[in-house]
């Protein structure tokens, strides 16, 4: 455009400088007050927020949601925080969600605080590394915006429509921007290697389509928890016992036995005036029935353990160290074997398989859907799954998607079996280097042994597969790189998180 009809800010240094001088000689007491009050401002809103406690967002006071390396990270009505606020806010109700919802608030003000901690973060990162963006450079991507534009070139008149404060402020926001995509371009060439997306396209293919049948560790046969029941039985043996511990000394709490002992005190009442468990002590000391196992982590030592579980009835335990204190016993019943013709009973012994023997529940399914798989293989898999009351399950396709790259089409989640398959290693192994129309080895997952039978496989389509490596490469790297940043910053020792004090005292008062 011609040079008479450049604005100030986009015009060289050089004639911006006459400007200014030319301004101070005509009208030398106005420039000098137009100065001082836009220092005034800056000062007023940047340099020194106010803080006026217990205000809400329709006050022009800002509030601190906390630092960045000291740095405030500060709402302050149209300063940046806001306006990641606002847009945050105005994409939820385009997507018709209700604002007014508490929980929803929550969120966006969250997001919008954490998004302003990771710019305030990038912004400090690149000023101790001394980068800086050219004048120049600003002021062309300033004149590009696309409110200045008239039939695709530059307006100075929809320029000047703004004033000094609001230019100053777009420039300084623009500026800061390209900052940014400097930082987040720096980080993704020096981390991207040119082979990976590639790899990616290529993960893309071939994809398999599966049948599926699996086994509950859950549907562990009652057989099986007797016969373990049988062959340990003292781990199972139940105990009805009473206890008083003493938090202060063993010494006080042997006073305390030999009171009863005399008879200067029943159990039941020196249990509730001296005993510091709570739970039993309301009970005069009474713990229940117990089975033998549930005492380990209560007695430790499992001389001590043994030395109770052998007490008679209306026996005491010598005084033992345990986490409540010096505690002592009283045998209420005879030790007694498992009945495990109760339910209950069974039950809990099955716990104790779940949680301390799993292993040999795994080893019992494996072997079940092994002989489930050499049946199928001489029999054909539909009619041994038929014959042993399977529900036969159909996944697929799907290409070998280790990790779950969101590029590429995922395992079917609404298959619980199948939950947490996508970061096993094993599963993607066995369920790609099974051959076609053939039973795989058992795979464990989670609560569950699995058998993949692979029925059909082909390769991706080819402009698809295209798709994939363009969209990882245009789209995927920044979005990733994005939450890999966002993280670093938001975990950052550096980072003093005050947000949920500040929300819950001004935004959810009755919380």
């Amino acid at each position: 455009m011609p040079s008479k009809e450049k604005e100030p800010l986009l015009e060289t240094k050089d004639s911006s400088k006459g400007e200014l001088k030319r301004q101070f000689k005509a009208h030398p007491a106005v420039f000098i007050g137009t100065i001082l009050v836009l220092v005034i401002v800056i000062i007023a809103f940047v340099f020194v927020p106010a803080f006026v406690p217990g205000v809400g967002l329709g006050s022009s006071s800002n509030l601190t949601f906390g630092t960045y390396d000291k740095t405030p990270i500060t709402y302050i009505p149209g300063g940046y925080f806001a306006q990641i606020r606002e847009t945050i806010t105005r994409n939820q109700q385009n997507a018709g969600q209700d604002i007014s919802n508490p929980y929803l608030d929550y969120q966006i003000w969250r997001g919008a605080f954490e998004q302003t901690v990771v710019h305030t973060a990038i912004l400090q990162e690149m000023q101790l590394a001394g980068y800086t963006i050219p004048d120049e450079a600003v002021d062309r991507e300033v004149a590009s915006l696309p409110q200045f534009q008239d039939n695709g070139t530059f307006s100075v008149s929809k320029y000047r429509q703004l004033d000094n404060a609001s230019r100053a402020a777009l420039w300084r926001q623009v500026y800061d921007e390209l900052i940014k995509e400097r930082y987040a371009g720096d980080m993704t060439g020096l981390l991207v290697s040119s082979k990976e997306a590639p790899f990616i396209k290529a993960m893309a293919s071939p994809e398999r389509t599966f049948e599926m049948v699996s086994f509950s560790l859950d549907a562990y046969p009652e057989s099986e928890i007797k016969a373990f029941a049988a062959s340990n039985a003292a781990l199972f043996q139940t105990v009805h016992l009473s206890k008083i511990a003493i938090k202060t000394s063993e010494s006080e709490a042997g006073q305390v036995l030999e009171s009863i002992r005399n008879g200067t005190t029943t159990f039941e009442e020196a249990a509730k005036n001296h005993s510091v468990d709570t739970s039993t002590a309301e009970k005069g000391g009474d713990m229940g029935i117990k089975m033998a196992f549930e005492l380990s982590s209560e007695i430790p030592v499992a001389a001590e353990r043994d030395a109770v579980l052998a007490l008679t009835k209306g026996d005491f335990s010598s005084i033992i160290r345990t986490d409540a204190g010096w505690t002592f016993f009283r045998a209420e019943e005879y030790p007694s074997p498992a009945d495990t013709s109760d339910t209950a009973v069974v039950q809990k012994i099955k716990a104790y398989i779940m949680d301390f023997e799993r292993g040999r529940v795994e080893d019992w399914f494996i072997e079940e859907a092994g002989s489930f798989a050499m049946d199928s293989q001489a029999r054909g898999f539909d009619t041994v799954a038929g014959e042993r009351e399977l529900e036969k399950k159909h996944f697929g396709p799907v290409p070998l998607n280790y990790g779950g790259n969101q590029l590429l089409p995922p395992l079917d989640t609404s298959i619980p079996e199948l939950s947490g398959a996508n970061m096993n290693e094993n599963f993607w192994q066995t369920a790609f280097s099974t051959p076609l129309n053939t039973a795989s080895k058992p795979i464990v997952i989670g609560g569950n042994v699995l058998i993949l039978y692979p029925v059909e496989e082909k390769h991706a389509d080819e402009t698809n597969a295209g798709y994939i490596e363009s969209a990882y490469s245009s789209f995927w790297l920044s979005y990733v790189m994005e939450q890999k940043i966002s993280a670093h910053f938001i975990t950052s020792d550096k980072l003093k998180d005050d947000f949920l004090t500040v929300y819950f005292q001004y935004f959810s008062p009755a919380y």
